[in-house]
């Protein structure tokens, strides 16, 4: 399997799922499925993983490294789970910002980070994770949740946080990716084209961005070809781990 953005298409164009769009407008299409989304997101999650997506979260925030006083950054950030998890780490003294490209799922997840107490240092900026608007070698850690798949260029966006990681920061990439678990790929097949949009139709209204979910993780890159791809951004020491049989990876990587 490869980067689904870098397959059999024609100049120009990139992978919406599984139709072919000009490059200059998937950003828009992306948008437009999460303003869809954005009042029923968090409850979709936990629907549509069991909850499992809180144990995923955890299991990257147990493996940031970050420590008290240093400074975070989580790229599409949606509704905030990574960035509430980073603030606490880094503590009153350190630095965390959400970003989002989405204005509308940047507003909830600052909302949300308000309602638990969070916002004191904490920041949001609505940002392109292809080109992120801060200095070179900014933070201390950068984290993306499930965002990656949704942007055009990956590999420029691997770059863009590599650019603002500091020599010895981490960059982690939690995403769905292709299940290794002997007889499972199937069953999850059955599941996020039949089920998924079922059930993103019946809670939130929307059967269309449930359906363009599952496309999307179909044209992720698998998980060997994300890490070469990391190598390639510069990221050193990289590594994955599979999570839920292969449904999810964790990918790591450094800036030395």
């Amino acid at each position: 399997m490869s980067d689904g953005d870098n397959g059999q298409q024609a100049p120009g164009t990139t992978h919406f799922g599984f139709e072919e769009v000009p490059l200059e407008k998937k950003a828009g299409r992306v948008r437009e499925v999460f303003d869809s989304v954005a009042g029923r997101y968090d409850l979709m999650n936990d629907v549509m993983s069991g909850g499992l997506h809180r144990m995923w979260k955890r299991f990257t925030l147990a493996r940031t490294l970050l420590r008290p006083g240093q400074s975070a950054l989580d790229v599409a950030g949606g509704t905030g789970d990574l960035a509430a998890g980073l603030a606490r780490q880094a503590g009153t003294g350190g630095r965390v910002v959400l970003s989002d490209i989405n204005g509308e799922m940047l507003q909830r997840g600052r909302d949300r980070l308000l309602d638990r107490g969070l916002v004191r240092g904490l920041g949001f900026v609505q940002a392109d994770a292809q080109n992120l608007p801060f200095p070179d070698r900014s933070f201390d850690c950068v984290t993306i949740g499930f965002g990656l798949r949704n942007v055009t260029d990956k590999s420029a966006a691997l770059a863009s946080m590599w650019r603002v990681l500091k020599p010895g920061g981490q960059l982690l990439v939690l995403e769905f990716s292709h299940p290794v678990l002997p007889g499972l790929a199937p069953l999850y097949d059955i599941y996020s084209f039949k089920m998924l949009p079922a059930m993103g139709k019946l809670i939130a209204g929307d059967e269309a961005s449930y359906r363009y979910l599952a496309e999307s993780i179909r044209r992720h890159p698998d998980q060997p070809t994300l890490l070469s791809m990391m190598e390639e951004a510069g990221f050193e020491q990289c590594r994955y781990h599979n999570l839920s049989g292969g449904i999810v990876a964790l990918h790591r990587g450094f800036r030395l």
